[in-house]
């Protein structure tokens, strides 16, 4: 294939540019990914067809069918793709079984989807001393694990297969074997390029494949005692032996994410010490995962979001050149030279030692250790996986700055994918929070509860989320003094309206009042009447979202004796506005769902106390 795609991308940008402005942007890194994705398809594309021949030669002769379990296993192992299977085949004469391809490929979802491993999983199958001491004793060498740098895939050979307790020639049961019941148990190679978990960094997962596709095993975590690397997991299928040469392949959509965080916090803990203006922000801790990476750090303040804001900028401007990010062995006395190196704090490291750096050529840093530019770029010692260049992390987003003990604090922050869906979050949020402005009332008071809660669990940039709490608090503010004031106003008005019915009509018992203050403007108003010794006074009306009917009564003593009670009358009218209703008989309340049917409500509530006080 060569760079077919590549060649493409200046016309693309051309004609396209306009449209889609960031494909402007890192021309040289797309056409440097674009052959990367090429030349891995095109070794897919050979083992395939290498595969696809191995598996036409071991046919019985004279069979023109070929086996859909091994067109599956090539796609699902592999990545070799089914449509170019079919047409290899039609072109030698032969077909796939269709069948047994889609019963083999449901067969794997579901397997995939029963539980594995049982009670026992992963993290139960370690090497503890006596297991080394066995390894050590029968001349097992340590794991070569160079390979986990440059390698998607190595082929290795067996050298050990542990139980958890102990050490077996061969492991024959599966998941196909045993689904409800299939065995963790760890593998131990000659060479491997895998990542084991170590350096705040997560281990790889992927797969070893024996060379004729018999067994293939599933690896669910990495971790290295005393230089040997244990790959745990199971097995999908046929049989695992010592002295079987295996290809290990990672999972490269794992490791892609992982690099970029790792290279993140290279980045995030440089930034932090140009900011803050300090060198007191020594690193205390680190986690480096597929969707997140997480930086501990010492720092005696509390962290201002404008200085949040500052330290993400310098991390996406360090992107946005896309540095390139180089690595390499160094003796440890040379190492330590390098003006403005970081390391962790009392970690005893190798000698040599692999120094990474972020946009300085290591070769010319060691030239001149001591002079101060090399202050200005993030050097560390690490031994973990890293991009080739910084624009390959796409975007940084801060998503939580907290402080975990005193004098430490903690940054936890995304890149790439992760990072996206966090300004896409936040954009989103952005424009719900700007539409506050032109909706007010109910909707208003509606949007600002249901926003609060979003904003509050929102995984989008600390700073980002602060701005956006600024308006909001602002909007909120202004809302709430406003609804404050137009409920004060109207429960003064609907009690100057009652005072002026009663005083107008002091022969008159009972009262029915429709007010449409609210909830709270009905209970206040009811306050008023409650001392009112010889009067019944019924007040319904919409609360303050308008979709509920909120009612009150209140009976004066002297009509309790004549037989109206207000739990009784409040009855009487959540009978017509539906809902609950509850209450004593001097005074009762209800909320009803029947908006349409306030007028009915009142109608109903004067026609019972007139019946009661005859």
């Amino acid at each position: 294939l060569g760079s077919f795609f590549a060649r493409l991308l200046d016309t693309v940008v051309e004609q396209m540019g306009d449209m889609f402005p960031e494909i402007q942007k890192n021309t040289d890194l797309i056409k440097e990914i674009l052959c990367e994705e090429e030349d891995s398809f095109a070794r897919t594309l050979d083992r395939g067809e290498r595969l696809f021949e191995q598996t036409v030669a071991k046919m019985p002769e004279g069979t023109s069918v070929i086996p859909g379990a091994s067109v599956w296993r090539l796609y699902d192992t592999y990545g070799f793709p089914v449509d170019l299977t079919r047409i290899m085949a039609e072109e030698a004469g032969l077909r796939v079984d269709e069948d047994e391809f889609n019963r083999e490929q449901e067969r794997s979802r579901e397997l995939s989807r029963k539980k594995k491993g049982g009670a026992s999983g992963p993290d139960n199958v370690v090497l503890d001393v006596h297991s080394i001491a066995h390894l050590n004793k029968q001349g097992v060498p340590r794991t070569n694990d160079e390979p986990k740098y440059a390698e998607r895939t190595t082929e290795a050979r067996v050298l050990a297969v542990f139980t958890g307790k102990d050490f077996v020639t061969e492991q024959a049961q599966s998941i196909a074997t045993n689904p409800d019941d299939v065995p963790v148990f760890g593998v131990l190679l000659d060479r491997t390029n895998f990542y084991a978990e170590q350096g705040g960094q997560e281990y790889d997962t992927g797969s070893l494949v024996t060379l004729d596709m018999s067994s293939e095993f599933t690896v669910e975590n990495v971790q290295v005692y005393g230089g040997f690397v244990l790959h745990t997991g199971f097995l999908k299928y046929g049989s695992l032996k010592v002295g079987d040469v295996v290809e290990a392949q990672y999972d490269v959509l794992r490791r892609l994410p992982i690099r970029s965080n790792h290279s993140a916090t290279h980045v995030l803990n440089f930034a932090l010490r140009k900011v803050l203006q300090t060198e007191e922000a020594d690193q205390k801790g680190s986690l480096v995962a597929p969707d997140r990476l997480r930086f501990d750090f010492s720092y005696k303040n509390s962290i201002k979001p404008e200085e949040i804001r500052d330290i993400e900028a310098m991390c996406n401007k360090i992107i946005g050149e896309n540095l390139r990010v180089y690595a390499r062995e160094v003796s440890l006395s040379d190492a330590r030279q390098i003006n403005g190196l970081r390391a962790v704090f009392g970690e005893v490291y190798p000698d040599p030692v692999r120094v990474v750096s972020v946009g300085a050529d290591i070769d010319e840093v060691l030239k001149t250790p001591q002079d101060a530019r090399w202050a200005n770029y993030s050097i560390e010692f690490c031994g973990g996986t890293h991009v080739s260049g910084t624009a390959d992390m796409k975007v940084f987003v801060i998503i939580e700055e907290t402080s975990i003990a005193k004098g430490i604090r903690r940054i936890v922050a995304v890149t790439g994918e992760e990072a996206l869906k966090a300004q896409l979050v936040h954009r989103s949020l952005a424009a719900e929070v700007k539409a506050l402005h032109a909706i007010q009332g109910a909707q208003l008071d509606a949007e600002i509860k249901r926003l609060t809660k979003e904003l509050d669990v929102a995984a989008i940039g600390v700073y980002e989320k602060y701005v956006l709490r600024q308006e909001y608090d602002g909007i909120r503010k202004a809302f709430m003094e406003a609804d404050k004031a137009a409920k004060a106003q109207a429960t003064k008005r609907a009690s100057e309206q009652v005072q002026q019915a009663i005083e107008q009509s002091p022969e008159q018992e009972a009262f029915v009042f429709r007010i449409d203050g609210g909830s709270k403007a009905v209970s206040q108003v009811a306050r008023y009447v409650k001392d009112l010794k010889t009067k019944a006074v019924y007040f319904i009306g919409t609360d303050e979202s308008g979709s509920r009917v909120a009612h009150q009564c209140v009976v004066g003593k002297e009509l309790l004796s004549r037989g109206l009670k207000a739990c009784e009358w409040a009855d009487a009218v959540s009978q017509v506005v539906g809902g609950k209703k509850g209450g004593k008989d001097e005074s009762a309340q209800g909320s009803g769902t029947e908006v349409a049917k306030i007028d009915e409500a009142i109608q109903a509530a004067k026609e019972f106390v007139k019946a009661r006080l005859v």
